[in-house]
C-alpha cells in the first residue's frame, strides 16, 4: 500500500492520531514494535495560526518515527490552509485532515466530525489545503453525522475528487461517539466502489491480530488503523502482526513503559513528559489482575518526578512477580 510515494508495505497497521495519547515517546515505541505509520495528536488550526506554544510543540517529530503524519482540525478554509503551511515546515510525511473527532468541544463548534453537517465547507477546506502544500494530504472521517445521514459512500468520492491521497474511515457516526459497535460494512462498500482508486484505511474496534486479519480479508481495506487498543500497550503492533516474533515478558513490557517515560521527559520536559506517560500507565493492561492495585494506580497518577514514578514501577514489578507466582 502506498500513500503518494510512501510505501507502507502489505496490509499495514497504523497508529491512530489521539489527543493526549500519541505523544512522541509513544509514537516512537509503536513504530519500533511494527506500526507502519504513526500520527501525532491532533493540532488545532486556529491555535497554530495564533502561535499558541503548546500547540506548536505538537509539531515536533523525529526521523526515528517516520513515516509520520501530522493531523490538523479547524472550521475555516483560511485557518486550515495557513495551519497546513505551518505544518509542512515541520516536514511530516503526510498532513491529515481531521473530519472525525466527535467530542463536543470540537464537533460542537463545527470542526472535526462537525464538518459532516457542512459537507460543502469540508470539501472547500480539503481542496484548498491540497493546493496549498506539497506533501500528501489525507482525510480521517466517520460514516456520517447520525444513522439517518450515512453519507460516507458519496463523501469518499467527493473527497477523492478534491485530491486527497488516502482516506481513513471510522466505522461509527458522530452521534455514536465511541459507543456501540463499529460498522465496517460501509467501509467495505467504499473500498469496493470501482471509482475509488485511493487507499482506504479502516478504523474502529480493532483490538487483536485476528480482528485485523478479518478486516483485511472481509472488507478489502488497504490498511487498518488501531486506536484505543494501543493505550498503555505500544507492543500491541508486534502482537497483531503474524511475523511479530516472540511476545514480550511482563518485565520487558514494564521496561518499555519506563523507556516511554524517559523519551517523553527528554523530548518534551519532565512535567509534561510525566503527565503524558502516566496516562498510559494508568490504563496499561500489563497491570491487569494485580490484587488491590487501585492505590498503586492512584499513586502513578499523582507522581510528579521521574524518580517517584520509576520507584512505583519497580514496586509494581515485585507485585506482578508475586501475583504471577501465586497463579502458577
Amino acid at each position: 500500500m502506498k500513500i503518494g510515494k510512501i510505501d507502507l508495505g502489505h496490509q499495514p497497521l497504523l497508529l491512530a492520531p489521539m489527543e493526549d495519547v500519541t505523544d512522541i515517546g509513544f509514537r516512537m515505541l509503536c513504530k519500533r514494535f511494527g506500526a507502519a505509520m504513526v500520527y501525532t495528536e491532533f493540532v488545532s488550526a486556529e491555535a497554530l495560526v495564533r502561535n499558541i506554544q503548546s500547540t506548536v510543540n505538537k509539531l515536533t517529530i523525529c526521523d526515528e518515527e517516520r513515516p509520520v503524519g501530522i493531523q490538523i482540525y479547524g472550521r475555516t478554509v483560511e485557518d486550515m490552509v495557513e495551519a497546513a503551511k505551518r505544518v509542512e515546515e515541520a516536514r511530516p510525511d503526510v498532513i491529515d485532515l481531521n473530519f472525525g473527532c466527535p467530542v463536543k468541544k470540537v464537533a460542537g463548534k463545527g470542526a472535526g466530525s462537525g464538518m459532516l453537517k457542512n459537507v460543502p465547507l469540508m470539501l472547500d477546506i480539503t481542496r484548498e489545503v491540497v493546493k496549498a502544500v506539497n506533501v500528501p494530504v489525507t482525510v480521517k472521517t466517520r460514516l456520517g453525522w447520525d444513522c439517518n445521514n450515512l453519507i460516507i459512500t458519496t463523501l469518499a468520492e467527493q473527497l477523492q475528487d478534491c485530491g486527497i491521497q488516502a482516506l481513513t474511515i471510522h466505522g461509527r457516526t458522530r452521534s455514536q461517539m465511541y459507543t456501540g459497535t463499529a460498522d465496517w460494512s460501509l467501509i467495505g462498500e467504499v473500498k469496493n466502489n470501482p471509482r475509488i482508486h485511493i487507499p482506504i484505511i479502516g478504523n474502529g474496534d480493532i483490538t487483536s491480530g485476528e480482528e485485523a486479519r478479518m478486516a483485511f480479508e472481509r472488507y478489502g481495506v488497504d490498511a487498518v488503523m488501531v486506536g484505543r487498543a494501543t493505550f498503555g500497550r505500544p507492543w500491541i503492533f508486534r502482537e497483531m502482526r503474524a511475523d511479530g516474533g516472540e511476545p514480550l515478558t511482563v518485565d520487558e513490557k514494564i521496561d518499555v513503559l519506563e523507556e516511554q517515560l524517559r523519551i517523553n521527559v527528554e523530548r518534551i520536559d519532565e512535567y509534561r513528559g510525566i503527565l503524558h506517560t502516566r496516562r498510559h500507565l494508568a490504563v496499561s493492561p500489563v497491570f491487569k489482575g494485580i490484587p488491590d492495585f487501585r492505590q498503586t494506580r492512584i499513586a502513578m497518577l499523582r507522581a510528579t518526578t521521574v524518580e517517584e514514578l520509576t520507584a512505583i514501577l519497580d514496586q509494581t514489578r515485585a507485585l506482578l512477580r508475586e501475583h504471577l507466582s501465586n497463579e502458577t
